[in-house]
């Protein structure tokens, strides 16, 4: 199929506006009365009424909504449901747009319809891969935070805002609904606990003449023994096309979302937003486009899934383990790990005591031979789960979100373990002796690593100071691997590596947490060159690599030298804290 071409598309939307079974939204007047498709019980298309109260016009940029107060079957009582959104709107049998927006606790059930000549502007063909930059630290905290977040409508006094997208959660622990909720929410998303949503979808396309305008369907971004589904209407076919929703379902632009045939189990009125709980059923299709005005897609193709893969033990002796298949989306995929990784141990190990957890396996991607390996241990009073979804997401999203379109996940397959016991050691005193040394001279330090129950352990480390060595002072730095990540590889995680295959190399550099790192420097300014140290120039090339930083984008300058680097290796615990130290050098 030819790529999205922009002037093709609006041609298209022009003649499709054209065409009789559209009504036109210069046509819509107050008053007309319309009927409405949607599924309020299994798989039955149910209608209702909808009584035009007037157009909205330019709402938003180049956007109106139509008005309507809508009737019949359950809605009296429900509300406009979420679930609804995409739910068709005919006047005089003819579409005139789908269900989309709603005000916040209104008593009756009035809502804004888009239009249907703004849905099919959004298009259906794949677009081209997109490419994310978004910045993302290793101590990233927030992976939703480069989504965009819903915007309400405004026409004066009138706030209309997105039909929330129900997204069911099965086989997710509860706690992890409620530690996600504020996130997902933000975004537009009404987490609820599902029933097999998408765990018992067969492999097997299903059959495109069983959707019509009207049936339930639900986007798939995780399926097998965990699985989220977002839930809307479809609003209307074109052959092979489809376009539902009615609004942005997280507004990624270009993607590859699978889609299945949904059915409804229930009606859940609630007094501040009704919803529909539904179970997904076979897959359909493939969602490429999703915009603020709608989702669209292609029935009958299959979306590419990663598998994602978790192993849970306690001890050395394996209890759980996860199997599904994900997207593959630079935005969506890591959030989905940091959730399925919380909810393997927050499902199976205690939530508040001392515990550690420890966190390891490896990514793949496609185009790229080595994988990102992991290899952690975190531990905690009041449970570690959080910290190790982070540590398992966070590279996933570095990746991803590092520019290279070609590096498309391939595998996540992980393994956690748990310790009821906290094995963390922090770093308490360092000392040196001697203090006064020569160039060429070697001294001990010793670092006292703390830990439970007043417990200490001492470790020792030899140094010699370099032959040639400069007068003045000489500090030593130990700390945790966090610590020693963000001074070690500031440059290179704030620049741009030439190959997919550096990046790699980047991320499988970092320090594991179970080390204490010595760092050696002194006070002098110095560059780094893709990562490379280069203490202490002489002055020449300082005043070279000072005027080449800005037009090479990997050189940068530091505010220290570093002379070296030891670990000393805690065995299997976590290492948290930092301390300096400095020793004189005499000439």
């Amino acid at each position: 199929m030819p790529r999205f071409v922009v002037p093709a598309v609006f041609a298209l939307a022009a003649a499709l506006s054209a065409q009789t079974n559209f009504f036109p939204l210069k046509d819509v007047k107050p008053g007309m009365r319309g009927i409405g498709k949607t599924v309020f019980s299994g798989s039955r298309i149910d209608e209702f009424q909808a009584e035009i109260l007037g157009v909205l016009n330019n709402i938003g940029p180049k956007e109106s909504l139509i008005l309507a107060r809508l009737s019949g079957g359950p809605l009296e009582h429900t509300g406009v449901m979420q679930g609804m959104s995409g739910s068709p709107v005919y006047i005089d049998g003819k579409l005139a747009g789908a269900v989309a927006m709603a005000f916040p606790y209104a008593k009756d059930p009035i809502a804004g319809i888009r239009p249907i000549e703004e849905m099919v502007k959004v298009g259906t063909a794949p677009g081209p891969p997109r490419v994310e930059r978004a910045a993302i630290s290793i101590g990233e905290k927030d992976l939703t935070r480069a989504l965009p977040r819903p915007a309400p409508a405004l026409a004066g006094d009138l706030r209309l805002v997105d039909i929330a997208t129900p997204m069911a959660f099965g086989g997710f622990s509860r706690g992890t609904l409620e530690t996600f909720a504020p996130q997902l929410r933000a975004l537009g998303l009404e987490p609820r606990q599902g029933i097999t949503a998408g765990a018992d979808i067969a492999p097997r396309m299903g059959n495109p003449a069983d959707l019509k305008p009207g049936s339930m369907i639900s986007v798939q971004l995780m399926a097998g023994d965990l699985s989220v589904g977002a839930d809307g209407t479809l609003t209307h076919i074109d052959g092979n096309r489809m376009y539902a929703f009615g609004h942005r379902f997280l507004a990624v632009g270009s993607t590859a979302l699978p889609f299945a045939r949904s059915e409804v189990i229930t009606l859940l009125p609630n007094l501040n937003t009704s919803f529909k709980l539904s179970s997904a059923k076979e897959w359909m299709g493939t969602i490429y486009q999703d915009r603020d005005t709608a989702v669209a897609g292609e029935l009958g193709q299959r979306a590419p899934m990663v598998p994602f893969a978790i192993e849970v033990a306690r001890g050395s002796r394996q209890i759980e383990s996860y199997r599904m298949q994900m997207i593959n989306d630079p935005l969506l995929s890591p959030l989905l790990v940091q959730m399925a990784v919380f909810s393997a141990i927050e499902a199976t190990e205690r939530s508040v005591g001392a515990s550690s957890i420890r966190v390891s396996g490896q990514i793949e991607f496609q185009n790229v031979a080595t994988p990102v390996k992991l290899e952690n241990i975190f531990s905690s009073d009041n449970g570690a789960a959080q910290q190790v979804a982070l540590s398992a997401a966070v590279p996933v999203a570095y990746v991803l979100q590092s520019g290279f379109a070609t590096l498309q996940l391939k595998n996540v397959a992980l393994r956690v373990e748990a310790l009821d016991q906290k094995k963390q050691l922090t770093i308490d005193a360092v000392s040196v002796s001697p203090r006064i040394v020569h160039a060429g001279d070697k001294l001990r330090i010793q670092v006292a690593l703390a830990g439970e129950n007043g417990s200490e352990t001492v470790r020792s480390v030899d140094y010699q100071v370099p032959i040639g060595a400069p007068a003045g002072p000489l500090y030593f730095t130990v700390s945790d691997a966090n610590a020693t990540n963000i001074a070690d590889f500031r440059q290179i995680l704030n620049t741009s590596p030439h190959s997919a295959a550096q990046l790699i190399t980047n991320v499988n550099g970092l320090h594991p947490n179970n080390k204490a790192y010595i760092r050696v420097w002194r006070g002098d300014p110095a560059f780094q060159l893709e990562g490379a140290d280069l203490p202490d120039p002489p002055p020449s090339v300082t005043l070279i690599l000072a005027g080449s930083q800005t037009n090479h984008a990997g050189i940068t300058q530091v505010r220290n030298s570093k002379i070296g680097e030891m670990e000393i290796d805690a065995g299997d615990m976590y290492v948290s804290g930092s301390k300096t130290i400095l020793v004189e050098v005499k000439e």
